[in-house]
């Protein structure tokens, strides 16, 4: 097929031609990137689905002694003119935190599928001890030691979301003793969730208490420790390859090999700003469950260490990466086109700008769609190829010439080649893209240096003459 010679427009106005098609390409590429949100919320419910009944992500805290104090208050009162004097008795609480807590968490996570969806679940069983001492100094907190009823005391574990326990229940001794542990009563770092067990703390006037325990968890996505001792270390050992440290405390060891991590906290509380001995501010009894109001928001997260299980390839942040550089593919493909249009003097009109920025947007709904099923670059490589050689094919009747053509397929698989170089170095990203439109202007700017771009067109019956 002979190539079409351009006759009736300037080389300005084939120039406003691509950039008006590609400016009315944006809304289909704004369409898409819409899309991939929606896949990706789609996505997060079908997790939620997968994941229930393993419990949500979880968050854990304890143990910590809960003691009941008296406190004895007078207040005068005017009766039948005289001056009487009442003394009234209230109970609060004193939460005594370990000197020193020893954890140990067996990570065993497992992928689950439904359909297109996956979703990372795991078990976590903890095991360690904890040894609690009571202040020698504790007057100076306005308590007497004979106001404690150390009879009434109570031993505290929080779990964010209780559901997961899961398998033999859980089993906490205190100084070898084994006790029976009720449900509720947790911590307010864990909105209240967890166990508790009632004993007799009176040991603790002058020898210290150890406490140890051991239990399994079930839970998706995360699991993050509230640290609330005098010296708190936490190890967790896992056999997934892809941690993620996140909170307000990181691993002071952290050792990552083939198949897993292993990784250690160390956590003191001078670190954590708090004291080992704290008092409620409401009178009247014990709180069953704490107020709840810490849960995961922020405050929670500044003072835990949190390692999440991430999946190795988030497919839906690459694709909506990949939407943003949609703008090149198409000002580079078009540009390739208008230089045939200007200097070789092929025609090339309005429709085949558009069916062929078409094809360029639909290799982003192919590359999703094939990314859920196949995994982001198998999906990268058949998307690919199949707008390649659509373009190519369709290329050699718009230029008239397979040679022309096999150019633009040359250049269009450049530049998915250059995208992928681009989403693997997310921090050299710009630095590439930069660089790389620093020299496409450089050539657009050597090629079109002796075009009079608002010159009127040349007949080809005025170049005959």
């Amino acid at each position: 097929m002979s190539a079409r010679h351009a006759t009736d427009h300037s080389p300005g106005f084939k120039l406003l031609l691509p950039l008006l098609i590609g400016t009315l390409l944006a809304i289909p590429l704004f369409a898409i990137y819409l899309l991939v949100y929606d896949r990706q919320a789609q996505s997060e419910t079908a997790q939620a689905s997968i994941a229930q009944g393993w419990g949500g992500p979880q968050v854990i805290a304890g143990p910590v002694l809960v003691i009941p104090y008296s406190k004895q208050t007078a207040e005068t009162v005017t009766e039948n003119g005289k001056q009487v004097t009442k003394t009234s008795t209230s109970w609060h609480e004193m939460t005594l935190s370990p000197d020193a807590t020893r954890l140990k968490t067996d990570l065993k996570p497992d992928l689950r599928h439904r359909s297109i969806y996956d979703v990372v679940v795991f078990e976590a069983r903890n095991q360690g001890g904890a040894r609690f001492t009571l202040p020698a100094d504790l007057q100076r907190f306005g308590v007497a030691p004979d106001a404690l009823a150390l009879d009434r005391a109570q031993i505290r574990f929080g779990i964010s979301d209780a559901r997961g326990l899961f398998g033999s229940p859980p089993v906490v001794s205190i100084n070898r003793r084994p006790v029976s542990l009720q449900p509720g009563n947790g911590m307010r770092e864990t909105g209240g969730s967890g166990f508790y067990a009632w004993f007799d703390a009176s040991e603790l006037r002058g020898h210290p208490v150890g406490v140890r325990f051991d239990y399994a968890v079930r839970g998706n996505g995360s699991l993050s420790l509230v640290p609330n001792g005098g010296d708190t270390e936490w190890r967790v050992l896992s056999s997934w390859p892809t941690p993620s440290y996140q909170g307000g405390f990181l691993p002071v060891d952290k050792k990552a090999f083939g198949t897993g991590f292993d990784s250690t906290w160390r956590v003191g509380n001078l670190a954590l700003g708090t004291a080992l001995v704290s008092f409620d501010q409401a009178s009247g009894g014990s709180s069953d469950s704490g107020d709840g109001s810490r849960g995961r928001g922020a405050e929670a997260g500044e003072h835990e260490a949190r390692v999440d299980l991430l999946t190795p390839v988030d497919l839906y942040s690459q694709v909506n990466r990949s939407v943003k550089y949609g703008f090149l593919f198409v000002g580079f493909t078009f540009l390739a086109f208008l230089m045939f249009d200007v200097i070789g003097g092929v025609r090339v009109s309005a429709i085949e700008y558009g069916l062929v920025g078409s094809g360029l947007v639909l290799f982003f709904v192919m590359l999703l769609a094939f990314a859920e099923v196949l995994g982001f670059t198998p999906a990268y490589a058949v998307a690919g190829s199949a707008i390649v050689s659509l373009l190519t094919a369709y290329s050699s009747a718009v230029l008239g010439s397979w040679r022309r053509s096999l150019f633009i397929g040359a250049l269009i698989s450049a530049l998915y080649g250059v995208l992928y170089v681009l989403l693997s170095l997310e921090d050299l990203s710009l630095l590439v893209g930069s660089v790389m439109l620093f020299v496409a202007l450089g050539t657009v700017m050597y090629l079109t240096r002796n075009i009079d771009w608002g010159g009127a067109p040349v007949r080809r019956d005025e170049e005959a003459a």
